[in-house]
């Protein structure tokens, strides 16, 4: 693949992910807890090369023509959104002064960050619409190859956006576990906003 593609490719993956959205809020609210932010990030990158995969092998344009299907997609990553929103709503994530995490938190802050973006069908939509303009048909590298390679691209820019997004929340809110409250609980309506706007997107384009 030409290497100005894919750093053409990298700049409009880059704008994509600095747009906030419910990773950034996720991200957030793991900062403000403290020391799981790399298991939070991880979990979404996760979900993130899921939609890669499901695109490289063709599943993608297939769930994409199934209307039923991606409504089910769309209600249920919805409603988790609208959970886990509720939830930082109700108890807003708070600075933790412990040395070490503990090593189930971490595996539950990486689970929920996987299902936050696993199940959110604007992500495989985005990579249905996006990846395959990257593509070079007259390439020697097999479709697929090409696709999964943009999708690791965009994987790349996920982590540094996010990582920065979680650990400089870290930084800023650690010491000021009011502002962290208030961040978090603005993180957590932000959440039920996008699930809020998923939903009625799915009623409006279905009836």
């Amino acid at each position: 693949m030409d290497f100005g593609v894919l750093l053409t490719f990298w700049t409009v993956s880059f704008l994509f992910v600095m747009t906030p959205g419910a990773d950034w809020a996720y991200a957030i609210s793991a900062g403000i807890r403290g020391k799981v932010v790399l298991p939070a990030v991880s979990g979404m990158l996760m979900g993130h090369f899921l939609a890669t995969i499901i695109v490289a092998l063709g599943i993608g344009a297939i769930l994409a023509k199934n209307p039923m299907i991606m409504l089910s997609i769309t209600m249920f990553g919805a409603a988790y959104l609208l959970w886990l929103g509720i939830g930082l709503v109700r108890s807003p994530s708070r600075p933790s002064s412990a040395a070490m995490t503990d090593i189930s938190s971490s595996k539950s802050w990486a689970i929920k960050g996987f299902f936050v973006s696993g199940l959110n069908p604007k992500v495989l939509l985005l990579f249905l619409a996006l990846l395959p303009q990257f593509t070079d048909p007259n390439s020697s590298w097999d479709l697929s190859i090409q696709l999964i390679l943009l999708g690791l691209i965009h994987i790349f820019s996920s982590f540094i956006v996010y990582s920065l997004v979680g650990y400089g929340s870290q930084t800023v809110l650690q010491t000021r576990p009011l502002a962290a409250e208030i961040i978090s609980r603005v993180s957590g309506i932000l959440m039920v906003v996008i699930a809020g706007i998923l939903i009625f997107g799915q009623i409006r384009d279905y009836f």
